[in-house]
């Protein structure tokens, strides 16, 4: 009797624990959820097997990948799983990527990048703390700085005006792929390290299911126009 109630705990933990993975129901709810328009419909789906699943696949992420380091893991924890809520409407089961493989990527990135941002900080503390008082004002009221990153932003404002402006009918399959997967880089640069070339490389496969060569070959289509945007920038035509 004993045994046999310990087989049917046995069952229910497992079936419980299951329950919390990304099986076919929650690709295909995540597929629901993106292409619905019904907020209704998005919050039963959310509740009911998208939360407890992004919370398992955080939780899994970060004892993973030992992001338990960072001192603020709590607060990042919820941090990320709301962030995904948020992004949950943008994914595109056409892109080719599975949902659990590009919630995947997306949410260790997004630690990853936290992890660098935070490294940063410290850094930079220390090097302030470092500064000679007869130097410190000196150094810190420039305004090169606010000048830069206020260019910075413009730059990358008008090149998104400048990408969604783009014919993608005329786009082969796996341009188009590498065309939208840029896209999503670029709506989460806030979240994810976008000037690591490597790091870039690895997104852009992750998201469009391309090895590295289809993505360098349709990203040489794309440098064409890049490249347009780039001489109108210069010659100050935004």
């Amino acid at each position: 009797m004993k045994k046999q109630m310990t087989d049917n705990q046995q069952n229910k933990k497992t079936k419980r624990r299951k329950n919390l993975y990304f099986t076919k129901v929650h690709e295909e709810a995540v597929v629901k959820y993106a292409t619905t328009d019904d907020n209704k419909i998005r919050t039963e789906l959310y509740i009911e097997l998208l939360q407890p699943a992004f919370s398992e696949m955080v939780d899994k992420i970060i004892y993973t990948y030992k992001f338990t380091t960072l001192h603020n893991i709590d607060v990042l924890r919820d941090e990320c799983k709301i962030w995904l809520a948020t992004i949950l409407n943008k994914y595109d089961p056409n892109r080719g990527s599975k949902a659990f493989s590009y919630f995947s990527v997306i949410t260790k990135n997004w630690f990853i990048h936290k992890v660098k941002k935070n490294s940063l900080s410290s850094r930079r503390e220390v090097e302030y703390d470092n500064i000679p008082k007869h130097i410190e004002s000196d150094k810190l009221t420039t305004t090169n700085g606010y000048e830069e990153h206020r260019e910075e932003k413009e730059y990358w404002q008008h090149f998104w005006e400048e990408l969604n402006s783009w014919d993608t009918e005329v786009m082969k399959p796996n341009e188009k792929k590498v065309y939208e997967a840029v896209k999503i880089i670029l709506e989460n640069s806030d979240d994810i390290e976008i000037f690591n070339k490597k790091a870039v490389y690895l997104y852009l496969r992750e998201i469009t299911g391309l090895n590295t060569k289809q993505v360098v070959n349709n990203l040489s289509r794309m440098r064409k126009k890049f490249s347009d945007f780039q001489k109108k920038w210069n010659r100050g035509d935004f």
